[in-house]
């Protein structure tokens, strides 16, 4: 005689199958035995149909783990992203730094010569300090950040978080600028090809985009004001320099003058060809501009011939236009007008009369 037996569980349904001895296993044998008042203990064997708490719990720790390591991958790669265009900035702005602060003239793989004279112009200099070295900073920063953030390892105690979102705001700013930057090689300097400012540019949308999606259009929405008032001082910032520091005076500061020649019409006295062999074997130099009145009137008082002999400086021999500076020999003279004569170390400005300059070269005929 068997039966079955039901148990209910906290977890899932039991099912207990229980089963008489044999002993009592016919009712034969309880007409032989007289009655005795027994106590029955039945073993009992179970075997569950359901899925313990354990092992619901260890399939979700299982089932989320592989979830974590994939976005713990995804923001390395990011991390890594941005390390590596920080890197190529780094090297790039290093260069142009090094150009910067030794006067050399830039190698320009595209548009010839035209780069430098965007390099070299006021433009590239924000409140005196050369503009290639505020982009070795910011360069420096995201990749130093980038490599923090993918090591989990942030100095000062500062949260992956608020890591994550100075990452965000160093890039809004780095992309604010380049973006002012193309407006100002468009507008200032039309026609001329800049391939490092285009590069620069390209390095600091790609950094930004990166940390657009690192941080999450949810999250950047809660700082888009911040964002906002980020771009607009940056871009405030650099118009505030820019509109104190003309390299040309406001009257000029539209012109784009290409470079010309004027023929001397005069003859040279006996005088002018003495006097002008005489500064010439002194060393004394004429620095002018070729768009410059007063510089070919003191060549004219010399003459066709006696002004061949001078050792004239021309500071803008690839013509005149915004942003233009003077090349090397006349910035080293700090030279601030023109004609300007530097005779025996003596500094003279202006147009001078030949007997003027014959007094003061020591010249006696």
């Amino acid at each position: 005689m068997a039966s079955f037996i039901g148990l209910s569980a906290s977890q899932g349904q039991v099912l207990c199958r229980c089963s008489l001895p044999p002993f009592i296993s016919s009712s034969a044998h309880f007409r032989k035995q007289p009655p005795v008042r027994r106590r029955l203990v039945l073993p009992l064997k179970c075997s569950s149909s359901g899925p313990s708490q354990d092992t619901e719990s260890e399939a979700e720790t299982t089932s989320s783990a592989p979830s974590s390591s994939s976005s713990l991958a995804s923001s390395n790669s990011t991390y890594n992203w941005s390390a590596g265009l920080g890197a190529i900035g780094l090297v790039e702005t290093t260069y142009l730094t090094y150009l910067k602060l030794s006067d050399s003239d830039a190698f320009c793989p595209l548009g010839g010569g035209s780069c430098g004279d965007v390099l070299n112009s006021d433009y590239a200099v924000v409140f005196g300090v050369p503009l290639p070295l505020v982009g070795l900073v910011g360069y420096g920063v995201v990749t130093a950040l980038s490599l923090q953030l993918s090591a989990r390892s942030l100095p000062f105690g500062i949260s992956e978080s608020s890591g994550r979102f100075l990452l965000l705001g160093t890039t809004t700013s780095m992309a604010a600028a380049s973006a002012y930057f193309l407006y100002i090689l468009n507008t200032k300097f039309t026609g001329t090809s800049c391939s490092y400012c285009l590069m620069s540019a390209l390095l600091s949308f790609s950094l930004f985009f990166i940390s657009i999606k690192d941080v999450g259009l949810q999250e950047i929405q809660k700082v888009v004001g911040i964002q906002v008032c980020i771009a607009s001082l940056v871009i405030a910032m650099l118009s505030a320099s820019y509109s104190t520091s003309q390299s040309v005076p406001s009257s000029l500061a539209n012109i784009d003058l290409p470079y010309f020649t004027t023929e001397i019409t005069t003859e040279s006295s006996p005088f002018a060809f003495s006097l002008a062999r005489h500064l010439h074997s002194i060393g004394a130099k004429m620095y002018g501009a070729f768009w410059c009145s007063h510089c070919l009137e003191q060549k004219q008082m010399f003459g066709r011939e006696a002004s061949k002999l001078l050792d004239y400086v021309e500071c803008f021999p690839d013509g005149f236009k915004t942003g233009t500076k003077m090349v090397k020999a006349c910035a080293d003279a700090n030279i601030e007008g023109f004609p300007t004569w530097v005779i025996n170390g003596q500094v003279l400005s202006g147009e001078l009369e030949l007997k003027e300059l014959a007094e003061v070269s020591g010249f006696n005929e």
